[in-house]
């Protein structure tokens, strides 16, 4: 029925609620979005919409287990049915329609299996499944502890943690295979390290995906760090020295990029930057390829391109979205990556 939106303010102006300063020092002001229908429930109950908007979190949730449409959103329908009735309009679709089953995040991990087979049951040609709070940036929401913020900011720790959960991505640059490892603090990217696959240096089976990355300091002083995953035993296993398995120019240029994502550039801005970098080197090229084919993977669906937002399929402008961390077009559906 609501969720917060953010806007930039100047906090000189008059009457600016500054809700929080980022570490740019540029100031943000947040702001509840009602659905029109509570809006209306609002105005015919008596209600000042205005003063309705300066309410705490829980002052509005009061409000809203007072209205007709308490207990009635899409997280609180029947999914599964809500599955079976995309089954039947999808059959008479000739190419593909899909509508997204909003999930909370409390949802467990059955539910959602149960909701793909039974979208595979009913004959579904496309399905869409959000959990509140499993992407960022897609809503703030509404509560007070939400994590989510323009940039991590104060939020992250400038000192690495010891261990960072991590996600291995594999994927073809220049027709070579690579492998990148991200270092991931809250889900976002924290730190990247990528370059060419070597099987004699990676002895990691293709079927592992995640682990930790653990910062290690040897005994002379200096650091290195370690990539640990479980295998399908259930025995821990540790490859040590994720700096010595790619060229050292790679793992300079790593730690460069690493520093940016820590200090909580978003995501976007960061493959901007690397996509922007002019270097003489060609395999450095290449390696800037992988680091930004890497994490686009972590931009949020529905993200906009800033710069040359025109569809070269259609030459409509504004169009062009991220999704699946691919430059999709909203409009005629041209995708980049097929």
């Amino acid at each position: 029925l609501y969720y917060k939106r953010r806007r930039t303010v100047n906090p000189n102006d008059q009457d600016v609620t500054i809700s929080f300063t980022d570490e740019k020092g540029i100031s943000y002001e947040e702001y509840p979005v009602f659905h029109h229908k509570f809006l209306d429930w609002l105005k015919a109950n008596g209600y000042n919409v205005k003063e309705v908007m300066k309410y705490t979190d829980e002052q509005i949730q009061e409000v809203i287990e007072k209205s007709p449409y308490y207990k009635a959103t899409s997280a609180d329908v029947d999914w599964l049915n809500k599955v079976r009735m995309q089954g039947e309009i999808q059959k008479w679709v000739d190419h593909s329609i899909s509508v997204t089953i909003n999930l909370p995040e409390d949802v467990s991990e059955d539910m959602v299996a149960k909701l793909y087979i039974t979208a595979w049951q009913s004959g579904c040609k496309g399905i869409t499944v959000y959990r509140e709070g499993s992407r960022e940036g897609i809503l703030v929401s509404a509560k007070k502890d939400a994590p989510d913020q323009p940039a991590l900011g104060s939020q992250a720790p400038r000192r690495r943690p010891a261990s960072l959960d991590a996600e291995i991505i594999r994927f073809k640059n220049n027709k070579e295979d690579w492998i990148a490892f991200i270092g991931l603090y809250e889900g976002r990217p924290y730190e990247v390290f990528t370059g060419i696959t070597d099987d004699e240096v990676f002895l990691i089976p293709k079927s592992i995906t995640k682990g930790k990355i653990i910062k290690v300091k040897d005994e002379d002083g200096s650091k290195r760090y370690d990539f640990q995953y479980e295998d399908r035993f259930g025995y821990t296993n540790t490859v040590g020295g994720l700096s010595r398995m790619f060229a050292p120019e790679y793992w300079n240029y790593a730690k460069l990029i690493s520093s940016v994502l820590r200090f909580g550039m978003p995501i976007p801005d960061v493959v901007n930057l690397v996509s922007s970098l002019h270097l003489n080197d060609e395999s450095i090229n290449t390696w800037k390829n992988g680091v930004e084919r890497a994490l686009k993977k972590y931009i949020p669906d529905g993200t906009k391109l800033t710069k040359g937002n025109v569809c070269p399929e259609c030459g409509h402008e504004g169009t062009l979205i991220y999704k699946e961390g691919c430059l999709t077009c909203s409009d005629c559906g041209y995708s980049k990556c097929g």
